[in-house]
């Protein structure tokens, strides 16, 4: 998938892959997508809850290796 700004919150530990991500959506435009890595597993939930607190759309998300990659659209 296509993205226009990537975040590597890996070794980041809750609740700070959330923060530095929502961060990041701050400085982009509506309708941009973030690619964010993590390696913290209760990243899964915690992105997922995040998304839909803050109406930004979890296009995808998907495990390569040890590490969590989400995609997420900015409101």
């Amino acid at each position: 998938m296509e993205f226009n700004k990537e975040f590597d919150a890996s070794g980041l530990a809750c609740p700070m892959p959330i923060v530095k991500t929502k961060k990041a959506l701050a400085d982009m435009a509506s309708g941009q997508i973030l690619r964010v890595v993590a390696t913290d597993p209760g990243s899964v939930c915690d992105m997922a809850a995040f998304a839909e607190a803050t109406g930004n759309a979890l296009l995808e998300q998907s495990s390569e290796s040890s590490k969590f990659v989400f995609y997420l659209k900015k409101a």
